[in-house]
């Protein structure tokens, strides 16, 4: 399936938005959440232009699914380390561990369920931590109320992820077709909340 003009343009201005934040939207921040949100809008910026470039042939690629846990691993890890200094540590661990594990069972020739179950369970831990620790910290006013809008990305890429995990299980909610469509709009909104999100807490 051929990526349309419009799509092509939404998928330039994800790679802008990506870009300004890693050149603008992370100053001040310690090290570690730094490197993380680097790595994780870095990645969004290089699939962006991949998409562009080569097309929706490119998601077809195991490595897809290694590089692409790398965003919501990376967002959530800078997330706690910033927001909530008790669980860096274990949620440190988690990511590194985590990261491994969708590696292993990606590159190992595994016949079971156990890949699908592996990249399941760190999506869902990570996106859960993107979606509900901004939303939390809002809330209770250790936050700007804007600061939710990371939440909202959170849920966004929630939905992405799991229409392409289901897509590449073969098992998709909806046809291949319509994912490709709406991906790109996906990950313009995903990311416009990410930086607003980040300008606005």
């Amino acid at each position: 399936m051929r990526i349309t003009i419009l799509n092509r343009l939404l998928l330039l201005f994800t790679s802008l938005l990506a870009a300004y934040q890693i050149a603008l939207g992370i100053e001040g921040l310690g090290t570690l959440p730094t490197i993380a949100y680097t790595i994780a809008f870095g990645i969004l910026l290089v699939a962006g232009l991949l998409l562009i470039i080569l097309g929706y042939d490119v998601l077809d690629s195991p490595i897809v699914v290694i590089v692409t846990t790398g965003i919501p691993l990376s967002l959530s890890l800078g997330l706690v380390w910033e927001h909530s200094s008790a669980y860096r540590t274990s949620y440190l661990v988690f990511g590194v561990a985590g990261f491994l594990a969708v590696l292993a069972t990606r590159l190992l020739p595994l016949r079971s369920k156990l890949p699908v179950l592996v990249l399941a369970v760190v999506h869902g831990i990570a996106g859960l931590t993107i979606l509900g620790l901004p939303i939390l910290l809002s809330l209770t006013g250790q936050a700007r109320p804007g600061f939710s809008l990371v939440g909202v990305g959170g849920a966004l890429i929630g939905v992405g992820g799991l229409l392409l995990a289901l897509l590449k299980a073969g098992k998709p909610l909806v046809s291949r077709a319509i994912i490709l469509k709406l991906l790109p709009g996906l990950l313009l909104l995903m990311t416009a909340a990410f930086v607003a999100g980040f300008a606005l807490g």
